[in-house]
Parts: structure tokens; C-alpha cells; sequence
């Protein structure tokens, strides 16, 4: 019988958290939690919060970057792992046809009702790879445009699509693609014209700086792919599953009905790594146009039991809880009481978003003094203002949020969907805590501010 006791390990050694990442892992994650005072000990959760080493709440505004949409350890996904865990089933045999995928691309296609087939994987990249390879051999051509600020994941297929280079920097060759900027027809159009495009891969609203699609833009854009026999891919990796207050951020705009949808983070329940790519027919048959080519795509874990499971359990969450209806309503509730605060206070320059997926935007303030100060942060490296809110949203008010991007000076908030009004009137609170502090000089943020200045200087 096996030794192995995971409760007495992590009692036993729990304490060395920092110094086994630091000594075995990526050993600039833990300098950086040190720096920013984001060092924390948390030990359980549940729902939209996390409780530390001295028994404090925090309140989560960022879901794991999207992945615990329905909050920490929902009983419901808990009991459908338990459950298909229990049952023993003869999981990823490779040589038959289980239910539960069937039941899952079943289910996750009424969601998207002109869309025929699904392809599951194990993440939001390994989905966005799955689009660019379906959509280049199903087209017979070679080049993917996408966006400039994208981000579509981090391996190489995905990485040649990302619009952000400092993520791209050192990692060349990339694939042959091309950038416009979201919302350039023109550019679009250009591009299409020289006749090598596959497709376009777009967020509906861009992660980075949480920057919507213009009005119209996405339907425009699906035209003229069409008619340059072109696919459209939507990545919906997190901005799917009711994020932005409908099931998809492309429902948003009607008669958008893309060729490929990436889906992956909250479809795991936060629990086990699940992409979904959703295509149409035509593409999925020319993909697998034969017996020859059954695994011509494929993925090791893809659509095991376990992922399946929670991905059910999911989606019926979803549907018993009214979270879509609930994502909207709250959504309009941040947004609004966070853009009544743009009057009051100059360094706050625009509130954006749909559901809750926010942005908020600071901008150089008109005062002499802060003036002076923000050009102080701004000469160092932009984005130091937006990671002195979240310093002290932490540190002071136990809320947890992230800097939209490197050089941003956009805060983005992705909660879990489940949140309600108490929620936002403890975040809004807090904001409005550290806003007074910012704009009346306080000495501790900007002192902060000061030591983000010199490491930022010495770094250069």
C-alpha cells in the first residue's frame, strides 16, 4: 500500500511555497511577489474568495485569469469529478467512443447553433492552434491576420497571432502572419486581396487594455472574408461562457456567426484543463476527409472523463443558476458606479467593458502637482501608476486585481460571474479608498511609486 499522504505532505512542507518555486520553477515569479508585497499564504477558498495564513478574506477580481468563472470549488463540479471518478470508467482508450464528450460538444453546441463539430483539447492555445491549422488546410492557404495587442496563448502556432512583442521577442521564426489594427476594414481588406489569407483570428474584446470591437466591425469583417473565401476565427477563450453578459462576446453584434470558436479557461470549472474549438461542418470534413487522416489532429488528454465531466457540470450551472442574466445585471452595476467616479477624479480617464470583463483607464492628470508626479512614473516605464492601485487594493483592502498588460496603465477586472451587489460595494469602496489616497498625495502610495521608479530605472 502506498505511503503517500498529500494532507501530511502539505503540512510538513507547505511553509517552503516560495523558496521550491523560486530554487525548481520559474524563479522571477516569486522576486516579483516579493517586490510587489504580493507574498500572501492563502490557504482555502470558496466561490469569490481566498483566506490567508491569519484567517483574513479576499476578495477575488481576477477568477484566475478567467479560469474559475463559476468561483472556487462550486459544489456541483465537485460532486460530477467525485462522481465520474467513482464510476472507474476506461478513460482515453483511444479505440472507442465514449458519452461524455458527446454529451459535452452536445450540449456547448446550443450555444452556438450554426456551428456543427468540436474539437477538445486541454487549453485556450491548444484551441487557438486547433483554428489556425483547421482553417489553413481547409482553405489551402497559408496566412492568419489578427489583431495588434492580441493575445491568443503562448506556443508557437498561438504566439505567431500575438499582437504584443514583448511576449514574441526571441522566439523567431513565427508563422508568416500578418497585423492590422481591430476595427481597420481597410486593412482588412488590403490584406485580402493578395489572396494567401486563411483567416482572421479576433477577440471580440481584446484582453489587453479591455478594448471592444468597434460597432459593426466583426459582421463587416465576416463579409469580406466571405467573400475572399476566407474563415473568421472568434476567440472566445476568455471571453466566452457569459463573460461579457451573453453566452458568446460575438452574440453581442447580431448576425456575427463565425466559422471556428475557441472556448477553454471557465469551461474547466476551474478544476481541469479543457479548450474546445467549435467549428462548422465543412471545415471538420475537409479536415478529416478521410479514414486515413481520423488522427491527422489529435490531443493526448483531450476530452478525458474528467474534463468532460466538469464541463457538464458547467454548462448546467450555468443554465440553474441564470449566471448569463446575472453577469449582465451586476455588470451594469460595477460599470456604472465606477463611471460616476470619473468626475471626481482627474487621474481616472475611462471605465469600458461588457459584463464583467472592465476596464479602467488612468490618464495624465491636469493639477501641477500630480501632473508633475505622473510624468515622474511615466519617464520611468508606463504602467507604474496602474500597479500602484493594485499594490494597495491588496495590501490595504484585501481585494485582488491585475494590471491589463505591460506598459498599460489599465486595471482589468475579470471576477468570477457569480458575484453580486456586496461584491461590487466592497470593490467600488476600496477604489474609492485608494483614488482619495492617490489624489491627495498619500504618502505610502507614492512612496511605492518611488521604489517602482528605481527598479524600473535599474532594469532598463
Amino acid at each position: 500500500m502506498s505511503g503517500f499522504d498529500l494532507t501530511k505532505l502539505l503540512a510538513e512542507r507547505g511553509d517552503e511555497r516560495y523558496d521550491l518555486h523560486a530554487k525548481y520553477l520559474n524563479h522571477q515569479l516569486p522576486r516579483m511577489l516579493h517586490t510587489i508585497g504580493f507574498d500572501r499564504v492563502y490557504e482555502r477558498a470558496e466561490g469569490a474568495y481566498f483566506w490567508d495564513d491569519a484567517g483574513q478574506d479576499h476578495l477575488d477580481m481576477l477568477a484566475g485569469f478567467g479560469v474559475m468563472g463559476l468561483g472556487r470549488h462550486h459544489p456541483v463540479i465537485r460532486q460530477a469529478l467525485h462522481d465520474v471518478l467513482d464510476a472507474g470508467l476506461a478513460d482515453l482508450t483511444r479505440f472507442d467512443c465514449p458519452p461524455l464528450p458527446g454529451l459535452l460538444a452536445e450540449k456547448l453546441l446550443r450555444y452556438a447553433p450554426h456551428l456543427d463539430r468540436v474539437f477538445f483539447g486541454n487549453s485556450g492555445t491548444e484551441a487557438v492552434e486547433t483554428a489556425l491549422k483547421f482553417a489553413r488546410y481547409a482553405t489551402g492557404k497559408p496566412r492568419v491576420l489578427y489583431c495588434t495587442h492580441a493575445f491568443h496563448g503562448l506556443t508557437t502556432g498561438s504566439l505567431s497571432v500575438n499582437g504584443e512583442a514583448g511576449f514574441r521577442d526571441g522566439f523567431a521564426p513565427l508563422l508568416p502572419d500578418t497585423a492590422i489594427e481591430l476595427g481597420d476594414l481597410a486593412a482588412l481588406e488590403r490584406e485580402l486581396k493578395r489572396g494567401d489569407v486563411a483567416a482572421f483570428v479576433v477577440e471580440p474584446i481584446q484582453g489587453k487594455g479591455v478594448h471592444p470591437a468597434p460597432p459593426g466591425f466583426l459582421r463587416a469583417a465576416q463579409d469580406l472574408l466571405h467573400k475572399h473565401k476566407a474563415l473568421l476565427i472568434a476567440d472566445e477563450v476568455q471571453t466566452g461562457l457569459g463573460r461579457t453578459g451573453d453566452f458568446f462576446a460575438y452574440q453581442h453584434e447580431p448576425g456575427v456567426e463565425p466559422d471556428l470558436v475557441c472556448v477553454a479557461k471557465a469551461l474547466s470549472g476551474g478544476y481541469v484543463p479543457v479548450g474546445a474549438t467549435l467549428g462548422k461542418e465543412s471545415v471538420f470534413r475537409k479536415v478529416y476527409s478521410s479514414m486515413d487522416r481520423v488522427l491527422v489532429h489529435s490531443a493526448s488528454f483531450g476530452a478525458n472523463a474528467q474534463a468532460m465531466a466538469a464541463g457538464l457540470a458547467v454548462l448546467t450551472v450555468m443554465e440553474d443558476e441564470g449566471i448569463v442574466a446575472g453577469v449582465r445585471s451586476t455588470g451594469e452595476l460595477l460599470r456604472a458606479r465606477l463611471t460616476e467616479l470619473i468626475p471626481e477624479y482627474e487621474l481616472l480617464h475611462d471605465v469600458r467593458g461588457r459584463g464583467l470583463m472592465i476596464g479602467i483607464e488612468f490618464g495624465r492628470p491636469k493639477s501641477l502637482k500630480l501632473r508633475s508626479r505622473w510624468t515622474m512614473l511615466q519617464a520611468a516605464r508606463k504602467g507604474l501608476f496602474a500597479q500602484m492601485v493594485v499594490v494597495p487594493l491588496l495590501q490595504k483592502h484585501r481585494i485582488l486585481t491585475q494590471v491589463s498588460g505591460d506598459h498599460l496603465e489599465v486595471i482589468k477586472l475579470i471576477p468570477p460571474l457569480i458575484i453580486g451587489e456586496p461584491e461590487v460595494e466592497r470593490f467600488v469602496a476600496a477604489f474609492t479608498a485608494v483614488m482619495d489616497d492617490a489624489h491627495t498625495g498619500g504618502g505610502l502610495m507614492w512612496d511605492f511609486g518611488r521604489t517602482l521608479v528605481k527598479q524600473a530605472v535599474a532594469h532598463r
